[in-house]
């Protein structure tokens, strides 16, 4: 008998494919070829369900890409559809999350919705909380779960809280999951990972169905758990009549949103000889407002992840409280102004960062030639609806902080210090 010990189910899936997931106070040891697992506060020995992995070794291996995070980069367009799978009709525009549906009745009756993440899950909360709260009228708190536990964060139990996590390991993030179960909150995970700690503890959720991710940038898992709680606001307001046209209108662009994505992609070389123009420099800002701002939050970790160049996500309306000290003609700015409500304060803010004799780099909607002149680079995307837009606009920044790693020869896999699945506090 061999066995194999792993904090990843897919560190091990070249070996075997039956697994035993180990739970908090487990303790595991093999003797003469026997696997016995106790409690620490309890020495009698305790059981665990065998489960096979519906994976695949082809599914964690890099195939012609030279990295993990460019091959999941590129995956975009499919990930996102398996996201939306068997979930979305788009005949009579509804969505349908079955993880969901024996609680939505109590979910509807909650005080406020609470997400709670890391990270880039936290990331996707940002991205999604205007949205969240037009289509359900609720309140909606989103939370970095190390603050949330030490500020001892009042939880109800008409509350409803949203655990995101790729790994569904993340440590900050079950201890609040345990904090807001104990105080008796519906518990919802959001995750990538059948089996995964947060999926077992959690009440219901979803998975998010992006398929393994191997790079420790978070790429495609991110636009998946952004669609799915874009998902998930849909269904929230599907009684509700004035919220018809907007959900319709969601709904039909998703229909062809992985084409979308695959056009955002093929700007790739273009991103690529940016990248070539700013990979000496010490700094980059990234600006943007609205449904944006998310954006310029999870584009500028990504940049810190794996560049190690200092990147700083700013509301374009907070430019003139503090930032706009940076911007000088050696600052690279990437400025994103889609045509939606915010397009003219995003104007003021790229007026401000010219004078200053900033060098923008400007992320526009297509056609948009007004826009794009004004920048010393530009890169269009398709028009969407402003909710959906943050999946589109992320994608070049992920590219280019891929390709700014790569330039300065650093590992895009496995940068300095991080771990993929962030099991300690």
């Amino acid at each position: 008998m061999e066995y194999f010990f792993a904090s990843d189910a897919s560190a091990i899936i070249e070996h075997t494919k039956r697994v035993i997931f180990l739970e908090d106070e487990d303790l595991a040891w093999v003797k003469d070829g026997n696997l016995q697992i106790a409690r620490m506060n309890n020495k009698t020995s305790s059981t665990r369900d065998v489960q096979t992995l519906q994976l695949e070794i082809q599914e964690i291996m890099r195939g012609s890409y030279s990295s993990f995070m460019q091959k999941e980069i590129m995956e975009q367009p499919e990930s996102v559809y398996n996201t939306m799978r068997g979930r979305v009709n788009f005949q009579n525009n509804s969505v349908l999350l079955g993880g969901l549906v024996s609680h939505m009745g109590y979910i509807k009756r909650c005080r406020r919705l609470i997400f709670i993440a890391c990270g880039t899950s936290y990331h996707s909360a940002v991205a999604t909380r205007q949205l969240m709260e037009e289509l359900t009228e609720l309140p909606v708190m989103v939370e970095l779960a190390s603050d949330f536990l030490d500020r001892n964060t009042p939880i109800f139990r008409d509350d409803v809280c949203f655990f995101i996590s790729q790994s569904g390991e993340t440590a900050d993030t079950l201890m609040a999951l345990h904090y807001c179960k104990s105080r008796g909150a519906l518990v919802v995970g959001i995750t990538n990972t059948v089996g995964s700690s947060i999926s077992r503890e959690t009440m219901c959720g979803v998975h998010i169905n992006a398929g393994p991710e191997i790079g420790v940038a978070s790429t495609k898992a991110y636009t998946s758990q952004f669609l799915a709680l874009v998902l998930f606001a849909v269904m929230m307001a599907e009684d509700r009549t004035s919220k018809q046209d907007r959900c319709k209108e969601i709904i039909q662009a998703l229909k062809v949103f992985p084409k979308y994505i695959s056009e955002v992609l093929k700007l790739d070389h273009k991103i690529e000889e940016i990248a070539k123009t700013i990979k000496d420099e010490k700094s980059l800002l990234v600006m943007g407002k609205g449904f944006q701002f998310a954006t310029c939050l999870e584009g500028a970790l990504k940049i810190k992840e794996i560049t190690y160049m200092h990147s700083e996500g700013i509301l374009a309306g907070e430019l003139k409280h503090g930032p706009l000290a940076l911007v000088d003609k050696d600052m690279p700015v990437i400025m994103i102004a889609l045509k939606d409500k915010t397009h003219d304060k995003c104007m003021n803010a790229l007026q401000q960062v010219l004078a200053r004799k900033g060098r923008p780099i400007i992320i526009c909607s297509k056609n948009d030639k007004e826009t794009s002149i004004l920048g010393y680079n530009s890169l269009e995307i398709p028009q969407v609806p402003d909710c959906l837009s943050g999946i589109l606009t992320v994608i070049p920044l992920q590219l280019l902080s891929f390709h700014l790693a790569v330039l300065r020869g650093y590992d895009v896999d496995c940068p300095r210090n991080l771990a993929k699945s962030v099991t300690v506090e």
